[in-house]
């Protein structure tokens, strides 16, 4: 059963010491759960950004009871003293309703019962975590509607949705027909509206076959919009305002290339907002205002406020894009700078800063990475203007951003030179980034330039050197992606001698967990498809395995490829007899960031009480371990 019976069977014994307003000293002794019993309680949503403390911080953190105004029952402290975790019964029934999640002593999500059935069917994000409010009323932990959700917000789940291609997903996001009829349209808008809602809840899984803007690598990155606009009563025989968005947009990331995507009209609707549209790649007439205004002049602006340059230079870009997908290297270069100069002309013409900024950000990365590529040579001269004008004009809070870029660039292309003078040039490079950090200590490149000066340190085996950065991008810059990454690689530097997590499912869909190996020796091999040294290793741990296994010895891989197929495919053909542990991300997904895995292969050996040997072991020297560890 999904929902709170799953979170009793974990904290069963907080039933046995509740009363309707306090918790007895006695029988909190009795039946009091553990700090890290309460911990292992999870979300039952995805995605909520929630404070979970390391293995060794949850040792230090402590669970009391507490009772408040008719409400009681148990917080989690880290060793701050700041709240990790409430399970609270809020009607005095000695059952929990409420299961409440922190982060930075701030709560940000919480589960709810508030029939007190035993069963979730309410979901809320707070403070930090946003404004959703997501009701379950058949109570199987999936969200029929939302109570809450910000514009912002319905444009990320409509990203969401289409990378999911969850229908089911995107159709809780449209108005129902009783939500349109407390709209107060008239009755003429009130069944086009209809029409457009209906349409848009039947094309949508034909949209998520045909369209490319969204793949399962897409992410949103912010809300593309000017500012909503009120129709007023009376408009079209409405009896009342209407608060609305039109030609709404999203801003996203695939494959390092920043995007929009149209999302179109939103209504309010009381609390939450809902979409009438399919998402596009181009803007076009709104709704509302296309009813307001029904003429239209060849010189006036779209309702989106794109004019018809903008609207050309936009669909030029489609073009280039779709020939660079296809491009001969040769003609590559060509393409990458029609595609800058075309970037350049829409900055030109943007009329907000946001607008401006999110562009300017698409023409440095987009030619950063054809630099960087080797497939635009004068991507370097490019992003030097750039970076000059950013210096002396009106756009100086993108300037961390830009200047990262180009001298990344510019390593990039010294670097690939025949004649390259790598240790002098390495040895230039560790000096600018630390140069950069201290410049733009708040930046986010900072943290970026953070870990790579931790990579390198860590790769000439100055070990307390790499930790001192990795400990700065986890200290000063927590909410970047990085930080999951750099306290990974923390905890892998920091692992010999001490016992790891590795838990998750094979590629065929198994549960694994390395506590099942207590007793064994165990080689952890972090590989991939595209990895050649990855694939020599394999036929050196297949021959290790024949030879040790009746030994104690056992294997385990990770598999970090994009593709769960490929990887797949690849074991059956090499008949690989262990087995292959997959979550999707590649070197960004969970199984990578828990242990900070930068570079492959990466194997680590696990003696047998669970504890790390070797945190980087070369394939060289497995079989001498192995010998020692089994003896």
């Amino acid at each position: 059963m999904i929902g709170s019976t799953r979170y009793w069977s974990v904290l069963c014994s907080l039933a046995c010491v509740f009363t309707a307003s306090t918790v007895s000293s006695s029988a909190a002794a009795a039946g009091k759960p553990s700090a890290a019993q309460a911990l292992e309680l999870k979300p039952l949503q995805a995605g909520v950004d929630f404070e979970t403390p390391k293995a060794d911080q949850a040792e230090k953190c402590t669970i009391q009871s507490e009772s408040k105004e008719g409400v009681s029952g148990w917080v989690v402290l880290n060793p701050s003293g700041q709240p990790l975790r409430r399970f609270l019964d809020s009607n005095g029934d000695n059952k929990i309703d409420m299961w409440c999640y922190y982060k930075d002593g701030i709560e940000v999500y919480r589960d709810l019962d508030t029939d007190f059935d035993g069963k979730t069917d309410q979901y809320r994000w707070l403070a930090t975590g946003g404004t959703r409010w997501g009701l379950d009323p058949d109570q199987d932990g999936r969200i029929n509607t939302w109570k809450c959700i910000s514009a912002e917000e319905l444009t990320a789940e409509v990203i969401a949705a289409l990378r999911d291609k969850d229908a089911e997903k995107f159709q809780r996001l449209l108005p129902t027909a009783q939500e349109v009829e407390t709209l107060g349209l008239g009755e003429k808008q009130r069944q086009e509206l209809l029409k457009r809602v209906e349409a848009s809840r039947a094309g949508f899984t034909a949209l998520t076959t045909g369209q490319k803007s969204v793949t399962n690598e897409t992410q949103w990155l912010q809300f593309g919009g000017t500012r909503p606009g009120v129709i007023p009563s009376g408009t079209d025989g409405s009896s009342k305002d209407i608060t609305i968005y039109d030609n709404a947009a999203a801003v996203i990331a695939t494959g390092g290339q920043n995007s929009q995507l149209v999302v179109g009209t939103l209504i309010q609707v009381g609390t939450a907002w809902r979409a009438i549209d399919l998402p596009k790649s181009e803007a076009g007439d709104g709704f509302f205002y296309t009813a307001i205004m029904p003429t239209k002049t060849p010189d006036s602006e779209a309702s989106a406020g794109i004019d018809e340059q903008t609207q050309k230079y936009l669909s030029d870009l489609e073009v280039i894009d779709k020939a660079l997908a296809a491009a001969k290297p040769a003609d590559r270069p060509k393409l990458h700078s029609q595609r800058a100069e075309l970037l350049d002309r829409i900055v030109a013409k943007t009329q907000t800063e946001t607008e401006r900024h999110s562009w300017i950000r698409q023409l440095v990365d987009t030619v950063g990475a054809a630099v960087q590529a080797n497939e635009f040579p004068d991507g370097i001269g490019r992003l030097k203007t750039i970076y000059e004008q950013v210096q002396s004009g009106p756009d100086a809070a993108l300037l961390p951003h830009v200047k990262f870029t180009f001298m990344t660039a510019e390593y990039g292309e010294k670097i690939q030179q025949p004649n390259a003078d790598f240790p002098k040039l390495q040895e230039q490079w560790l000096k600018d980034l630390e140069q950069f950090v201290t410049q733009y200590p708040a930046a986010e490149e900072s943290s970026e330039a953070m870990l790579q000066l931790a990579i390198a340190q860590e790769f000439a085996g100055k070990d307390e050197e790499a930790l001192k950065w990795y400990n700065r991008i986890v200290t000063e810059f927590p909410k970047v992606d990085l930080a999951v990454k750099a306290a990974g690689a923390k905890r892998r530097l920091e692992s010999v001698g001490k016992s790891i997590e590795l838990q998750g499912k094979t590629i065929g869909g198994a549960a694994l967990n390395l506590g099942q190996y207590q007793g064994r020796v165990v080689l952890i091999h972090y590989w991939a498809t595209w990895c050649e040294p990855c694939k020599r290793d394999l036929q050196t741990l297949k021959a290790l395995q024949a030879k040790f296994a009746k030994s104690g010895f056992s294997l385990i891989g990770v598999n970090l490829d994009s593709d769960p197929r490929v990887a797949d495919q690849f074991v059956r053909t090499q008949q690989l007899g262990w087995p292959q542990m997959y979550e999707a991300g590649g070197l960004d997904s969970r199984l990578a960031n828990e242990l900070g895995i930068l570079t492959l292969p990466t194997m680590i050996l696990v003696d047998k009480s669970g504890r790390v040997v070797r945190r980087n072991i070369h394939i060289g020297e497995v079989e001498a371990e192995i010998e020692k560890l089994s003896k």
